[in-house]
């Protein structure tokens, strides 16, 4: 019997992320969110179950590659893109129906990393059997030392980015102590959960993102000695009523935006259509190895080519990183500031 699953709509509200690979967005959702839908609706099926057939289709894709005719290519570019819906659909399967596992996240990144290296290698292997060409065996290691770069670094900057984040939010925990202190929030995390938020042009989508000093408790408008002030030494006490406060926001990422404007440009439209604004990111380099390439008999030319553009990437994103340490590095001293001179107490994003 068909289980409970809600409408196609509200399955992608659910299963599909608010930033998204390119890739991923317009050429495997369509597909794999329905996909899922049925899935959840009509099967029994597991994540788990769903990652290890995205695993073995893997290996059929391998060795289609391994034949090295051009005829196989393009059959094993078929199915190693079918492979990558399976990878997508066994995370919108956990978050649709709640059966998610630490194990589960596991085991696709690791049959992931496996299915990148045994791909190139018969990919590369299956070239340099027709060919004799040497060099597909350095393109061989060059797609698998890529790929760990990637996730390696990706991993790197998430720890750096966390302990970060950590700290600043440890320095306000112990800012907090003093009266009317703001909460904290990080731009980063505002945006990402506003989309919409222009930072160039809507003032009024922005406005609550900026980071604010705490504000005083003010009289109430209707009390007596709001409406009738100095009326005598008689007069009530004024009621003090909190006003509320919005967080204080530290943004980590202000002196990249200060530098690169056009970026917020580029991101809010990117971001609108779900695509982050990372445009060449691991899926993306996979796909131009293993789907472009093998499609087109041209795996050098895809392989270098996509190769590069990682790597751009990959710098863009790193430089990107200094600058948040700098970001990160003023903020630190503003609280230490804020430390020495407590009357003039404010949060410095």
């Amino acid at each position: 019997m068909p289980r409970d699953i809600p409408p196609l709509a509200e399955v992608r509200r659910i299963t599909e992320k608010k930033r998204d690979a390119w890739w991923t967005v317009m050429l495997v959702d369509p597909v794999a969110t329905p996909l899922v839908r049925w899935t959840a609706r009509y099967t029994r099926a597991t994540p788990n179950q769903l990652t290890w057939g995205a695993f073995l289709v893997g290996l059929g894709s391998a060795a289609c590659f391994a034949q090295g005719d051009w005829r196989w290519l393009l059959l094993g570019a078929v199915l190693y893109h079918v492979s990558f819906i399976f990878d997508c659909m066994d995370g919108k399967l956990a978050r649709l129906t709640g059966t998610g596992s630490v194990f589960g996240a596991w085991l696709d990144f690791v049959f992931d990393r496996i299915r990148v290296l045994v791909c190139s290698i018969a990919l590369m292997g299956g070239q340099y059997a027709r060919t004799d060409d040497v060099l597909y065996l350095w393109l061989a290691l060059a797609v698998a030392s890529l790929d760990a770069l990637r996730y390696i670094d990706s991993l790197e900057i998430f720890k750096i980015r966390h302990g970060m984040r950590k700290q600043i939010k440890a320095r306000m925990r112990a800012a907090r102590k003093a009266e009317n202190q703001a909460e904290l929030a990080f731009m980063e995390d505002l945006l990402r959960e506003n989309p919409e938020a222009d930072l160039e042009t809507d003032r009024d989508t922005v406005a609550p993102l900026e980071p604010v000093a705490a504000v005083e408790a003010t009289a109430a408008p209707d009390t007596p000695a709001a409406a009738g002030a100095g009326a005598g030494a008689g007069a009530e006490a004024p009621v003090q009523v909190p006003t509320p406060r919005r967080p204080a926001v530290v943004d980590l990422h202000q002196e990249f935006r200060r530098r690169f404007p056009w970026w917020v440009r580029c991101r809010n439209l990117l971001q609108r259509h779900r695509i982050r604004a990372h445009l060449i990111s691991g899926i993306e380099f996979q796909m131009g190895v293993f789907i472009i390439g093998p499609a087109l008999d041209a795996v050098v030319a895809t392989t270098v080519v996509s190769g590069a553009l990682l790597l751009v990437f990959e710098l863009a994103i790193i430089y990107k990183l200094l600058l948040s340490t700098r970001d990160f590095t003023r903020t630190i001293n503003s609280f230490e500031t804020a430390d020495r001179f407590p009357a003039t107490t404010a949060v410095n994003s």
